[in-house]
């Protein structure tokens, strides 16, 4: 089997030699490479461009005129793509020997299999890890699972609550099945939300500790904590919960998740930012008829219940861990 590579692309020319590098020795692997760019007004274009004719493997470029945001970006790119297997990957990354072969092995393990979330390391400390699956709590937290951690402790397949976006394996029929990524979301959150959506329909998510992926980290928006990225994922985080929790859900969960909206404004607030936090709060409330519910079917309850016993472990993890 090979994968369509999906990967958007904001400025990110910088990156660019390292990531075309990195993906030659995979090519066995690699039906195609989608580069979707989101108006870079850097060098990006004119680089693509000149690799494309001499390059071991089939490039599609597309060119937004405006940044169209992560969603929609990957979407285009997922739409254009020629493989059922379709890897999103990140512009900022580096890609370890057989990262792609173990991947489509992880995926091919359970019939059930949504996605596969790679092990993406530090790229400047690769004796941490970066990214190991991401975990959803009662509090509405999202959380990057060994973060700052040894990748030593880190080499068990598993599952996970959700596939980070940045170097994931995804099954193309049932992103057609399930819905694409919220473009609504633009940026942050939108992974989590399509692997809520999967699990709803009885789907799957697992962490691949042999596909290892060096990754530099907010390569776009250039920060962890910025006035860009703090407003649009606290209203994403908002969206998340009208979109996907059935009314019994909102109902049950609603006295830690405004604890846990409550424990986010102080942290952001001792670091200056709480005023960018609670304007995202405040927008996810008052635009949330923007959003598409997502419809509650019978036939799911099951499921359900068993994202409810998931959010439940990740707290007592999360608290336990702290």
């Amino acid at each position: 089997m090979k994968v369509s590579i999906v990967t958007p692309n904001y400025n990110g020319y910088r990156f660019l030699e390292v990531y075309f590098k990195s993906l030659s020795p995979h090519k066995e692997y690699i039906e195609d490479i989608v580069i979707v760019d989101n108006g870079s007004s850097d060098e990006s274009i004119d680089y693509i461009n000149k690799i494309i004719e001499d390059y071991p493997i089939e490039i599609n470029l597309i060119v937004n005129k405006t940044n169209k945001g992560f969603a929609e970006g990957v979407n285009q790119g997922i739409r254009a793509s020629k493989s059922e297997l379709v890897f999103l990957l990140n512009n900022d990354v580096e890609l370890e020997k057989d990262t792609i072969k173990n991947l489509i092995e992880c995926i091919n393990i359970d019939n059930k299999t949504f996605s596969v979330t790679s092990k993406m390391v530090q790229y400047n400390n690769r004796e941490l890890i970066d990214d190991a699956g991401d975990s959803y709590t009662l509090l509405a937290y999202t959380k990057k699972i060994g973060n700052n951690q040894n990748v030593n402790n880190f080499n068990s397949y598993r599952e996970v609550f959700s596939s980070c976006g940045g170097a994931a394996l995804y099954k193309k029929s049932i992103i057609k099945e399930i819905g694409y990524f919220d473009t609504e979301f633009f940026a942050y959150m939108e992974d989590v939300d399509i692997a809520y959506r999967a699990q709803i329909y009885g789907y799957k998510n697992y962490y691949c500790p042999n596909a290892i992926v060096y990754h530099i980290g907010s390569g776009s928006s250039g920060s962890q904590y910025n006035e860009f990225k703090i407003p649009l994922a606290a209203r994403n985080n908002v969206w998340m919960i009208y979109k996907n929790f059935p009314i019994p859900q909102k109902i049950f969960n609603f006295p830690f998740i405004f604890l846990g909206f409550l424990i986010k404004y102080l942290f952001f607030k001792k670091k200056g930012f709480g005023s960018l936090y609670l304007k995202g709060v405040k927008e996810g409330l008052n635009s949330r008829g923007n959003i598409q519910k997502t419809k509650y079917k019978l036939k799911h309850s099951k499921n359900y219940f068993k994202i409810e016993w998931k959010l439940i472990k990740n707290t007592f993890r999360l608290i336990k861990n702290k």
